[in-house]
């Protein structure tokens, strides 16, 4: 049985994909060169692009899949 997902992995996993590759990328200690390598960007956008991750990331993990609202009809 595998154990359920954190907030976090969750919050990682609503994200689009070059943010939360970005952020997990940086998670596991990636130097920022070879990052950018797989992001395929230039050194330069790597900080703000980091931050908007960070942004993203924290807006997610304040609303849960439980605690979206309901789309109107």
């Amino acid at each position: 049985m595998t154990p359920p997902l954190t907030p976090r992995e969750q919050a990682l996993r609503r994200l689009p994909h070059p943010y939360s590759l970005a952020l997990r990328l940086r998670d596991a200690g990636v130097a920022d060169d070879q990052m950018c390598t797989y992001l395929d960007i230039d050194t330069h956008a790597l900080p703000p692009l980091l931050e908007l991750a960070d942004a993203k990331l924290t807006a997610a993990l304040r609303t849960t899949p439980e605690t979206e609202p309901e789309a109107q009809p």
